[in-house]
């Protein structure tokens, strides 16, 4: 039996997208930081901009974004 976190996506490891929180959060810090809004971080990593959205869903927009993509394996 598999238990996964409701905040977990089921289609995706936990790891990875703890990984991927943690990343898409450091990311919003820093737009946060500089006086950015959340659109504003959305727009770093090429989403596409809301005016009505809020940093906990650019958090986990951006996490999404992050683990949609296929990573390139090291040598």
């Amino acid at each position: 039996m598999t238990f996964k976190s409701p905040s977990v996506p089921s289609h995706l490891n936990p790891i990875q997208w703890h990984q991927a929180l943690a990343v898409s959060r450091q990311t919003c810090a820093d737009v946060f930081r500089d006086g950015g809004t959340p659109g504003d971080a959305l727009a770093t990593v090429g989403l596409a901009v809301s005016d009505r959205i809020n940093w906990d869903k650019a958090v986990d927009m951006i996490a999404e974004e992050i683990c949609a993509h296929t990573m390139a394996k090291a040598a």
